[in-house]
């Protein structure tokens, strides 16, 4: 069922519900207001008849019983019945509209008799000796307010059609920027990604329109990802290969030392090309929409034990950690995972770049709202025209063997969380300072 038909129905069943209620209460008040004017046409009639037999000349009890006289001589309208009695009973005058059986003026007032066999509306007045009775019938009361009821009703079923098919036409004109938008999507071609330029939306469309747009910005940010990593993938792993199946070659072709130098040597290609592939899917997670929340809050303390745990027990040991009083109770606000995995890459920038034996220096801080992890290195330092290219994807100098990664990463980690990654080189060696929101 379309949009516009399902609006049509619920805004039309509404208007004719209201329409019946507001029908039904205008014709019962209606035929309440008719009921009560003929039956003071009724009283007005008698005390009419009243008035004419007091003008005339000659008293009506004159004249005997059964005295017949016409509804023009008692000025009564055609169709109501009228009755003269006196207090004994005896009828003085009456019309022929009511035929030969008398009407029952017993009681004073309005009552529903039989007559003839049909039901009329009577109203009795007494004036002196005499009392003056006039009725009309109740068929042709309701045939009368059945014509005044078509009569009425007429406008409000001409009213109520009106009102649903301008409901239609109103509901097509307001849904027609819906049909735009959907005509735009119809023709475009399967990968464009370009936002939706569309003119005089409504404002309710607008954030419709808007979240549209947001989605055609986040598909093409996950295809130019996952372009990145399949780019960078064939890049990066292109060399290592080649030098892996050139040195097997060589220890298919020679015995001895040579043999076994060029095993070694294919060896540690797997491995950095294991390590190149561990990184890029890693900052390929950490640049999409997974999650790392493994619902376990972690403290400063814990973070930097373990990211120097799993560097290794060789760099371990040159690593020099320098705890805050209180580290154990400052509470991250970021997922364990991703916070060692971003101070790992430091330490281990850090210890690539150290010379000889030197230690790297950990210093966890605290710094208002967010803690801070600051680790130092002893090498020869980054000059100033390079520090911007660090956080570029494989991007390296001359002396490292690293795949050009770690710093990508942990500035990707740094994006999604709301920390901050900052470098600050110097000659006795690079100083990076990280900084991740503290929970409260």
């Amino acid at each position: 069922m379309s949009l516009r038909l399902r609006l049509s129905l619920i805004l039309g069943t509404a208007f004719v519900v209201i329409w019946a209620f507001a029908a039904a209460w205008m014709l019962r008040d209606l035929r309440q207001q008719m009921m009560f004017s003929l039956d003071q046409r009724l009283v007005a009639s008698a005390r009419m008849v009243a008035g004419l037999i007091d003008q005339l000349p000659q008293p009506l009890t004159s004249k005997g019983e059964g005295t017949q006289l016409s509804a023009d001589q008692l000025s009564i309208p055609d169709g109501m019945a009228c009755q003269v009695s006196s207090l004994r009973g005896e009828i003085l005058a009456r019309n022929h509209s009511h035929g030969e059986q008398p009407l029952d003026d017993d009681r004073v007032g309005f009552h529903d008799q039989m007559i003839d066999g049909a039901s009329w509306r009577s109203f009795t007045f007494a004036r002196g000796d005499v009392r003056i009775t006039t009725a009309d019938r109740h068929q042709e009361r309701e045939a009368l307010n059945r014509s005044i009821l078509l009569a009425a009703s007429a406008p409000v079923l001409v009213a109520l059609f009106g009102t649903l098919g301008l409901l239609w036409l109103g509901l097509g004109r307001g849904l027609a920027p819906l049909n735009r938008m959907r005509d735009a999507l119809r023709k475009r071609s399967p990968d464009s990604l370009e936002p939706l330029q569309l003119r005089a939306m409504p404002s309710e469309l607008q954030p419709l329109l808007e979240t549209q747009n947001q989605l055609f910005l986040r598909i093409g940010q996950t295809l130019e990802r996952e372009r990145r990593l399949t780019d960078d993938a064939a890049h990066e792993l292109r060399s290592p290969l080649t030098a892996i199946k050139t040195h097997l070659q060589v220890a298919r072709m020679t015995d001895g030392a040579v043999r076994e130098q060029a095993l070694e040597h294919a060896e540690q290609g797997a491995d950095r090309m294991h390590r190149t592939l561990e990184q890029l899917l890693l900052l390929a997670r950490v640049e999409g929409s997974l999650s790392f929340d493994d619902g376990v809050q972690c403290n400063a303390e814990h973070v930097a034990r373990q990211a120097i745990q799993d560097i290794g027990q060789e760099g371990a040991r040159r690593i020099a950690l320098h705890l805050a009083p209180g580290a154990g109770e400052l509470y991250l606000d970021m997922p364990s995972p991703l916070a060692v995995a971003a101070l790992r890459n430091l330490l281990e920038n850090a210890l690539r770049h150290t010379v000889g034996s030197a230690p790297v220096e950990l210093q966890v801080q605290v710094d208002g709202e967010r803690v801070g992890f600051r680790v130092r290195d002893h090498g020869p330092g980054i000059p100033a025209q390079h520090l911007e290219y660090l956080t570029q994807r494989f991007w390296r100098t001359g002396q490292s063997d690293g795949c050009g990664l770690g710093l990508a990463i942990v500035q990707a980690i740094v994006q999604r969380c709301a920390g901050s990654l900052d470098f600050d080189s110097r000659s006795d060696g690079l100083r990076v300072l990280l900084q991740i929101p503290r929970r409260v």
